[in-house]
């Protein structure tokens, strides 16, 4: 049996832990299938196809760590400002995503500096809590995993290692995945020495990935090998969008009056398609015409 055919064979899930001892919170997932699911969405390619998928892995992450029942997006724009990747994670376990860039076309996401990451998430009251960090794809800046742990230092001061990763298969996702492990308030000097000590030995996760048989539970014991833990949560993840015909009714219902109408002249159906899964909606004459009587 091939590595890939032991890999596709485990479900995406995400789990978060604890130490026992209040030092270290560590959150793993394993996002293969839900970033197949994006990545085909959008027919990325190549590098863009890459950072795309590291983003769907981090913004879930990021979910779990700070709003496990909200939602978190992420926004990747490229050097140039001239396109951009979006990772959208529901508090359901599904995922989704954008991708401005045409094919292989995103060339200011292959390298160098200037790229900015800005990451935003719900908060309980309804508004929005966001940080913008820049990123860069240099090897030794870390990429969107570095930029992930900069916007949790940041913008949310919680000192963490993060890493997300893609395997790539010329165009086809052979694995996908990532870990956060948080630095906690109680931490003491004797556990931190061990746990930077570890960090720094520990494999890549492009390696990790690349041997096929990756779980989350694997790599939490991995990455707390010796440390007692207790698991505080287990959730699935999937790729799915949550685009619907009431809710792109719901869209065309907060147009003035005069737009509507504009779209009733030829007595059309109209086409819709959804940016996030390319799903065709046609909204009938007669769905409109019902729109400006509720109104």
């Amino acid at each position: 049996m091939s590595e890939r055919n032991v890999t596709n064979k485990k479900a995406d899930k995400v789990i978060r832990a604890m130490t026992n001892d209040g030092a270290f919170r560590v959150i793993t997932a394993l996002t293969t299938d839900t970033v197949r699911g994006a990545i085909a969405s959008q027919n990325a390619k190549g590098t863009v196809a890459g950072r795309f998928g590291e983003l769907v892995t981090g913004a879930l992450l990021i979910r779990e760590a700070m709003s496990p029942n909200l939602r978190v997006q992420g926004i990747l724009k490229g050097a140039s400002g001239k396109g951009s990747i979006v990772a959208d994670a529901h508090p359901d376990g599904t995922n989704r995503g954008l991708v401005g860039f045409s094919g292989t076309t995103g060339e200011d996401m292959a390298g160098g500096k200037g790229a900015l990451l800005k990451m935003m998430r719900t908060l309980p009251n309804g508004s929005l809590h966001q940080g913008i960090v820049e990123v860069s794809f240099e090897a030794q800046d870390g990429g969107i995993s570095g930029a992930l742990m900069a916007y949790m230092q940041h913008s949310e001061q919680i000192v963490s290692t993060i890493a997300v990763a893609t395997l790539l298969e010329g165009d086809e996702v052979v694995a996908a995945g990532g870990y956060i492990v948080e630095l906690l308030p109680e931490v003491e000097r004797g556990p931190l020495m061990i746990m930077t000590q570890r960090l720094e030995d520990f494999p890549k996760l492009d390696d990790i990935l690349r041997k096929g048989n990756l779980t989350p539970n694997a790599l939490i014991e991995d990455l707390l090998y010796g440390m007692p833990y207790t698991l505080l949560a287990e959730s699935d993840l999937r790729y799915a969008c949550h685009c619907s015909e009431l809710r792109v009714l719901s869209s065309l219902a907060t147009l003035p009056r005069s737009d509507i109408e504009d779209l009733l002249r030829d007595n059309k159906p109209l086409e819709i398609t959804c940016d996030y899964c390319r799903k065709e909606y046609g909204i009938q004459p007669s769905q409109l015409q019902a729109l400006l009587m509720a109104s």
